[in-house]
């Protein structure tokens, strides 16, 4: 059976709230974690998906992506990062650091009800 577990890495409350009202509408669970270890091992718990802030500098997002993906019991689990859409570089960094999608801001606030589905919630 798959996780109803989302885990999101941020620190931006209206962020926190948006994805903790999507996820108990899709019947999901919401946990927030503020450190690079902290991800790294309720990662190992197989969430349905991990999101990613990829403006949370403090976390060295770049650095925890490849972490995730090099690591065997997390390298399955989908990945979306959301960062502002002006940072193309860093869209395309955390791309090949090994993200499996990224989103600018905006998009990822309107598709998050569809993220949620996509990722094992409520149909």
């Amino acid at each position: 059976m798959q996780s109803k577990k989302v885990l999101a890495v941020l620190e931006d409350l209206l962020f926190m709230v948006k994805i903790n009202e999507a996820a108990k509408r899709a019947g999901m669970q919401a946990e927030f974690v503020k450190s690079q270890q902290d991800t790294l091992d309720k990662a190992a718990e197989q969430p349905a998906v991990i999101f990613l802030d990829l403006n949370f500098a403090s976390i060295e997002p770049l650095d925890l992506i490849k972490r995730l993906k090099s690591d065997e019991s997390t390298k399955k689990v989908n990945l979306i990062g959301f960062v502002s859409h002006v940072q193309g570089e860093l869209k395309q960094q955390a791309q090949e650091a090994g993200c499996n999608t990224v989103l600018a801001r905006s998009a990822f606030s309107q598709n998050l009800p569809l993220l949620l589905k996509r990722n094992g919630g409520a149909q």
